[in-house]
């Protein structure tokens, strides 16, 4: 006598007929009816207020900006594309070195508490100063290349790793610090076996935050004249033209949007693959 399958548990999602993964589509679902809403949001306010086109053009017409000709017989969203992968490595850049500098201030931190009393107050005030007044400067010191750009994003990328990580590095459990201290470990085997493990989820949290603000800075070094590509440069020269051609502005920023948000999902693809089975059960199903 065969025994009966168990039953999927309550609440739990079984595969789908295709077998595909059930919630990726209904996430799917849901942004795309998002987006929609918002468009038809944005038509609304337009048609309610009767706002003209030339200070808020309609969203069609932001979409089809994408596909007109340049002068050069191009496609628009071709030429947004190309400056949008030379921000793109400005910002890759400027996080990676952010990332690394901001992390290896925490474990300075935390291996030398001296250090963090008398540095860390530097280190707050350091993100008092706004940006758009240090990238000029920036631009001056190391010329109008790449590297002054991702300079730029790296500084907005090294706090808040920074922050959380040295809050990630402290979160580890009391009684599991007393009993590696009571067998003997050394400062090194507590880092790595117990303070760098407790430390990842702050980590990725700080590096979801970290991706979005390198693109930012990225754009905002390419705002200085001397830049000759990137979004900063097509986001200047829109904004020059938007009386006649606000749809080109509009276009712009989009793209520039479209890339903060790739930056943050592929890190929010990587914390998926590295922290798989082993969230807490309230962050499952959150991205």
């Amino acid at each position: 006598m065969s025994k009966a399958s168990p039953a999927p548990a309550h609440g739990s999602a079984g595969p789908s007929p295709s077998g595909g993964p059930p919630g990726g589509r209904v996430r799917g679902v849901i942004v795309l009816a998002v987006v929609l809403a918002g468009m038809a949001l944005w038509e609304g306010v337009k048609a309610v207020w009767r706002i003209p086109d030339f200070k808020l053009p309609h969203t069609y017409a932001i979409l089809g900006e994408l596909f007109r000709r340049t002068g050069a017989g191009e496609l628009w969203v071709v030429a947004l594309g190309r400056n949008a992968l030379v921000t793109g490595r400005e910002a890759a850049v400027g996080f990676l070195a952010g990332g690394i500098a901001g992390f290896a201030i925490a474990v300075a931190f935390i291996s030398w508490p001296l250090m963090e009393q008398g540095l860390l107050p530097y280190v707050v005030a350091s993100q008092t100063v706004p940006i758009l007044a240090i990238a000029p400067m920036v631009v001056v010191w190391l010329g109008t290349g790449w590297f002054s750009k991702a300079i730029i994003a790296s500084y907005l990328t090294f706090f808040p790793v920074a922050i959380n990580a040295l809050r990630g590095l402290r979160a580890v459990e009391p009684d599991a610090l007393a009993l590696m201290r009571s067998y003997g470990a050394n400062r090194r085997q507590i880092f790595f076996k117990l303070r760098l493990p407790a430390s990842v989820p702050y980590l990725f949290t700080a590096l979801k935050i970290s991706a979005t603000a390198s693109v930012v800075g990225a754009i905002i070094g390419e705002l200085p004249v001397g830049s000759s590509a990137g979004m900063g440069v097509v986001i200047i020269n829109a904004a020059q033209y938007y009386t006649f051609r606000p749809t080109n502005l509009w276009a712009a920023i989009l793209i520039a949007a479209l890339l903060g948000i790739a930056f943050y999902f592929l890190v929010a693809g990587a914390e998926r693959v590295l922290m798989r089975g082993q969230r807490p059960p309230a962050e499952e199903g959150i991205a």
